[in-house]
């Protein structure tokens, strides 16, 4: 089955798509602008669809009449880690007029719940099961304290670490011993569930910040992992555990600027476009081969992951697992996102969807020359509304378009329960060779310059290879 022939892939989309033709399907909860894509494909084959819309969001919505539109308050959050671990928690208790909505939308309880990667599919939600989720063992994967162990046992090459309590002495110690040039990093367990979007990571230089992190983490953790802090570009490799073995991709770069003064990370979105040394791709790729084998031997692990990591003047090291399909296996497989979207799903349901190894990898090259990327922005204390402008762009800076030009350059920002959410969607800035980051910083100036949004110093790190 060799996917790189678009007859085989649309074949095998259409038969993983079958579950929900002519089937009620409840989306959510979550993003009403991310579920645009599902609710199409959906109505495709005759099936019918119901949003529960925690915040309308930036970018296209579905069309009038196209599916049910619930809106429910979530919880007030202050960042993404936050508004992730309320979403399974808040699918299964749900308030009174989105349950009786759920009732009227499907009275014969033959709905499919497609919730995502934070809404487990351990269990049904109001008898209805969940297809596209995860089994809570997987989310627990991501506690960055098995992640050392995890690079150990599959042979992967680490920067040293310590895993201590969050105590002063302990961590004034540990940090003593691996500090680099540029300090330290701590990351937090997940005593208190999933965390992520580099929430729970903290920059420690001197005595300020070790005081500032400190506070932070006595109150939200039990353990504490220290990492001489990593320079170079910070990217990931991603692969997808099939029945016969695993399936590598190709890197992706992930857009993590950072302020020296003020010691925080800003991520910005992930690209394709950044090429590493042919030697570091396949140190990367072969990194994925192994942790996705132990994975399955020791977790019972099936479908998508990825390692994030830096490429140091050293070559690749890995900092974490994302034991799902994260938000760069979605990029690297934009040449089909439905088809690997359904794929994961049936992946992790414990389906054996008929895809081996060399079906995926013989993907490859299509993927190589099909780029992508987009640089973003969360920034959890502004409000601006609902704005897309069409931008022009100089190989360095871009200005919002005079009224009525059109432009392949176009930003598109809404409010989220997380805070304001900013992106360049279509981005022709965009090309071979060229670093998202340095994108990204043109993104941040804009926003500063035109809409007074606070973002502090921000640069890139640096290419050291």
């Amino acid at each position: 089955m060799n996917l790189a022939d678009p007859e085989i892939r649309a074949d095998l989309t259409a038969r993983l798509m079958a579950r929900y033709a002519g089937r009620p399907a409840i989306l959510g909860p979550g993003i009403l602008a991310a579920r645009t894509e599902f609710v199409a494909w959906v109505r495709e084959v005759g099936g019918t669809a119901l949003v529960l819309s925690t915040a309308h969001g930036a970018g296209p919505k579905p069309p009038d009449g196209d599916c049910v539109v619930v809106d429910v308050d979530a919880p007030a959050t202050s960042s993404v880690t936050e508004e992730m671990r309320v979403l399974d928690h808040l699918a299964r208790h749900l308030p009174d007029h989105a349950v009786a909505a759920i009732e009227a939308f499907d009275p014969e309880r033959r709905g499919a719940w497609v919730g995502g990667p934070f809404v487990t599919t351990d269990r049904p939600i109001l008898g209805r099961p969940v297809l596209s989720g995860r089994p809570a063992a997987f989310v627990a994967l991501e506690d960055k304290m098995l992640a050392d162990a995890i690079w150990d046992a599959a042979g992967v090459t680490r920067a040293p670490y310590e895993i201590v309590p969050p105590d002063r002495d302990a961590l004034a110690g540990a940090t003593d011993r691996l500090a680099g040039p540029l300090g330290a990093v701590w990351s937090g367990d997940t005593r208190e569930g999933f965390n992520g979007g580099g929430d729970y990571v903290r920059w420690v230089r001197d005595d300020a910040d070790r005081a500032r992190a400190l506070a932070f983490y006595l109150t939200r953790c039990d353990r504490v992992r220290v990492l001489p802090f990593l320079d170079g570009v910070p990217c990931s490799i991603h692969g997808l555990v099939l029945p016969d073995g695993t399936a590598a991709f190709r890197p992706v770069e992930i857009s993590i600027l950072r302020d020296e003064g003020a010691r925080t990370f800003t991520y910005g979105g992930l690209s394709t476009f950044w090429d590493p040394p042919d030697a570091d791709r396949e140190e990367m790729r072969g990194a994925v081969h192994r942790v996705g084998e132990h994975l399955r031997s020791t977790y019972g692990y099936r479908g998508a992951f990825g390692i994030d990591g830096v490429l140091t003047a050293d070559g690749f090291r890995p900092t974490e697992l994302n034991a799902r399909g994260s938000a760069g296996f979605t990029q690297v497989v934009q040449v089909d996102r439905k088809l690997f979207s359904l794929l994961q799903d049936a992946l992790v349901l414990g389906e054996d969807p008929g895809v081996r190894v060399a079906d995926v990898e013989a993907l490859l090259l299509v993927i190589d020359a099909e780029r992508s990327g987009r640089p973003v922005e969360l920034v959890k204390d502004a409000v601006v509304g609902d704005v897309t402008e069409a931008l022009t762009w100089d190989g360095a800076k871009f200005e919002i378009a005079p009224p009525g030009q059109e432009s392949d350059n176009v930003l598109v920002m809404a409010d989220t329960p997380s805070g304001l959410f900013a992106k360049v969607q279509p981005c022709s800035a965009l090309g071979p060779g060229v670093r998202l980051a340095t994108v990204n910083l043109a993104l941040y100036d804009l926003l500063e310059r035109e809409f007074g949004v606070e973002l502090g110093d921000l640069s890139a790190a640096p290419d050291l290879r």
